[in-house]
């Protein structure tokens, strides 16, 4: 069950959804409006899932950064967000889609308990100027079922996260 505008904004005055910073005028009907931060990981070199990938990170500059296809560039949110009542949904939306720029297509996914921002996996279809700050997605709240387990608690690989999380499949593989 996906969360309503007023759910979400009872659900934030309870404590039950944190957002920092949180702006009210950001929620929409059914999620909230999040933005992207104001730095990026820019990878141009070959990825190997068994190794950890070498990527430079840069500043977003205010006037903005270009992308160009073919690189893969990993973004993060300006927001935190964290609920251990719900689990959370992040994608991009129609605006930046409109623009040919994909964000976060393979793992919406933040379990009951995620307290992070966000990594965003980010690939454009032409080159597209981003700028900090800018509108870039939507981030839906989900009610659960069943026993309630905090990610936080689990001790995996993504759960202390403040930045850019680059891909720690090699330590799977290794």
């Amino acid at each position: 069950m996906i969360l309503t505008r007023a759910e979400i904004a009872r659900s934030i005055d309870s404590g039950d959804i944190v957002i920092e910073p949180f702006d009210p005028r950001r929620i929409s009907p059914n999620a909230y409006d999040w933005r992207l931060g104001d730095t990026i990981r820019v990878c141009e070199s070959e990825l190997d899932a068994a190794h950890s990938t070498e990527f430079e990170e840069r500043t977003i500059p205010p006037d903005g950064m270009v992308l160009l296809p073919g690189r893969l560039y990993l973004g993060v949110t300006h927001e935190r967000t964290h609920s251990e009542r719900f689990a959370q949904m992040i994608n991009g939306d129609r605006t930046v889609g409109a623009l040919g720029i994909w964000v976060h297509v393979s793992a919406p996914l933040g379990h009951v308990g995620h307290a992070i921002r966000w990594t965003l996996e980010i690939r454009v279809v032409r080159p597209v100027r981003i700028y900090p700050g800018m509108t870039f997605g939507k981030i839906i709240f989900l009610k659960t079922l069943g026993a309630e387990a905090s990610y936080q608690n689990m001790g995996r690989k993504y759960t202390r996260t403040s930045g850019i999380d680059t891909s720690r499949l090699y330590e799977e593989l290794a």
